[in-house]
Order: C-alpha cells, then sequence, then structure tokens
C-alpha cells in the first residue's frame, strides 16, 4: 500500500506519464530500455510499484555490501557473482518452480559510452526458464513510460530482435547520444559463442 501511495504521489508531481499495458500474471523477463540513465531506475520502481507487479534486478556483487544491502534486497535487488554467472538462471529456475510472480529487470543496452550492442543475456536467460519477455521502455520525446507488449522468445534469435527493435525504434532515452540500435553480437554469423554475460546494473 505505501509503496503504490509512492507511486501514486511520484505521477502526480512529475513530468512521467504512465502509458502500459497490463502487467504480466506470470514470471518474465523485463527489460528496461532505453537505459541511458541511472535516473531510470526510479521509473522502473514507479511503474512496478504502480502496476503492482514484484520486481528482482541484478546488480554487482559491490553494490550489496555494508550498509546498502538491505536496502537493495528490499527494492528488489539480487547480487550477481560474476565468477558463476549461470547461477543466475538456476536462482530463477528455482523461483519459478515455487510459484512466485515476479519481473527479473534486465537492461541489455547498459549506461556507459564506447559499447555497441545489447548484451544477449536476456534472451538467453528466457530461453533456458521458459519465462517471456516484456518490454519495459522509456520515451523522453513524450515524457512517457510503461510496460509494452510480452514476447515468447523462440530459437530464431533474428527474427525475436526484429520484433523488440520495432518496438524500441521511436523510443528515445532521457540521455538519447548514449542510446544505441538494439542488436546482438550473435546475430551476426561471424558472432563469437562465448559473448552475452548476465547483465547487471
Amino acid at each position: 500500500m505505501i509503496r503504490r501511495l509512492l507511486a501514486r504521489a511520484f505521477w502526480t508531481f512529475s513530468k512521467w506519464k504512465l502509458v502500459s499495458e497490463p502487467a504480466p500474471r506470470r514470471p518474465t523477463v523485463l527489460i528496461g530500455a532505453p537505459h541511458t540513465s541511472n535516473w531510470d531506475f526510479a521509473l522502473m520502481l514507479a511503474i512496478a510499484w504502480s502496476l503492482g507487479v514484484k520486481v528482482h534486478w541484478l546488480g554487482k556483487h559491490s553494490l550489496f555490501t555494508g550498509w546498502r544491502g538491505p536496502i537493495m534486497r528490499g527494492l528488489g535487488g539480487v547480487p550477481v557473482d560474476r565468477s558463476d554467472p549461470s547461477r543466475i538462471v538456476t536462482e530463477m529456475v528455482e523461483r519459478v518452480r515455487a510459484g512466485e510472480v515476479f519481473g527479473l529487470v534486465i537492461t541489455p543496452d547498459g549506461t556507459r559510452g564506447g559499447h555497441s550492442h545489447w548484451k544477449s543475456g536476456f534472451h538467453r536467460i528466457a530461453r533456458q526458464t521458459g519465462m517471456p519477455v516484456t518490454l519495459g521502455y522509456l520515451d523522453s520525446a513524450t515524457h512517457t513510460t510503461g510496460l509494452g507488449p510480452t514476447l515468447d522468445m523462440t530459437d530464431d534469435l533474428v527474427n525475436d530482435m526484429d520484433r523488440i527493435r520495432a518496438f524500441y525504434a521511436d523510443k528515445h532515452g532521457i540521455r538519447p547520444h548514449l542510446q544505441i540500435v538494439p542488436s546482438l553480437r550473435e546475430e551476426s554469423p561471424e558472432a563469437d559463442p562465448r559473448s552475452g554475460e548476465a547483465e547487471s546494473n
């Protein structure tokens, strides 16, 4: 209740407007894009709290040390051990089997400059867990944000990415100069099969 009240206050005083499809009623991989600013995190929480979506998000293990740990976990954070990234898939499968309904928030485009592709971890996690992918978005041109369609991923990576590209084609990040077109290195025939580790903030 408190979270929904906080979210309502946010939308009341913010320049942003919530324009969203209904929240999925099953576990989903929730893409947050275009992700070009740390302010996107606040928007993600406001969306989730308004729609009643329980969210988990992946973060560097260092974010959960000391006094920050309880806060980050309380906001849905899941620490990622980069020495064993496969553990996150195992943990998500266990949560799904336990009947938990949640959105696993992943930001495949990151926030740092110098990158040219999305990371493919979201697609691999969706395929390995059987979870669909929900396209969360923000558009600074219209100051709208929310959840888009929920898509089932397939073995046809290029077709899956074409559907994702079509949705984000007219969306603009808070810092548009950092935005990149949704594409994966694995879409190229000469792609390195070792690329695309699980993402973390």
